[in-house]
């Protein structure tokens, strides 16, 4: 969406991250985080998201791990992502692999506008945690839009499990537990505490409701052991 100072819309891009649009960023990217996209494709077929029948949209889809993996499934698979930089990442995968059933959409959870049926899920990994709670709410409405009744969001996402009062002494331990060595490998300390500082994740008691209030039941939460990461499935009423 272009910026027009009578909208009172966001622009997505400028809750984006900087490293987002980093050329470097996005090509270390994938040696950085593994999507596990397999085993995700795989829970989709086992909730009955199964078929080359199906849709399936992927927001915030970064490098493509997700995406590409789904392709090799599903009959229609949109990539979705701000960011130009990712997205061409994923364009020089595609342009080896060439599955026609891939759309790469520069757009994001405000802005993307789905066409056709509706989507049978939604896979967003580690992007929501980006834009700040009200927006979250609204994402979240637009994405049960686009879903066929009974489809599934999976949703993975940085969404902390703890009280207020124990965010020091568990941001920083996990933290001390990420940072790499080698940065081409994983996060510096520089940049997980960035995220933690410039990006908008949330508690589990804040977003939960709002995903039920979007018209989303949440069937199964799964939360990690330092309680920084949350997972879940949830289905359109």
């Amino acid at each position: 969406m272009r910026r027009d100072a009578n909208s009172w819309w966001a622009v997505e891009a400028d809750y984006a991250g900087r490293e987002h649009f980093d050329a470097q960023h996005a090509r270390r990217y994938d040696a950085k985080e593994d999507a596990h996209a397999a085993e995700e494709v795989a829970l989709l077929m086992r909730l009955g998201v199964a078929g080359p029948g199906c849709c399936v949209v992927e927001l915030g889809t970064g490098t493509g791990q997700f995406a590409l993996a789904a392709a090799a499934v599903y009959g229609r698979v949109v990539a979705v992502d701000v960011s130009p930089v990712m997205l061409d990442k994923l364009r020089e995968k595609v342009a080896t692999r060439a599955p026609d059933n891939l759309s790469i959409v520069q757009a994001g959870f405000l802005t993307y506008e789905h066409s056709g049926t509706p989507a049978d899920a939604v896979y967003s990994r580690l992007a929501l945690h980006h834009l700040p709670d009200f927006w979250k709410a609204l994402a979240l409405a637009r994405i049960a839009g686009m879903l066929r009744p009974g489809g599934v969001l999976r949703l993975w996402d940085v969404v902390y499990a703890f009280a207020p009062q124990e965010a020091e002494r568990r941001i920083e331990a996990a933290i001390a537990l990420y940072t790499a060595t080698d940065p081409d490998d994983g996060w510096t300390r520089a940049e997980l505490a960035e995220h933690i500082r410039d990006e908008h994740s949330t508690f589990t008691w804040l977003l939960e409701p709002m995903i039920e209030r979007a018209g989303l039941g949440i069937i199964d939460a799964d939360y990690s052991d330092d309680q920084m990461v949350a997972r879940y499935v949830c289905r359109k009423r």
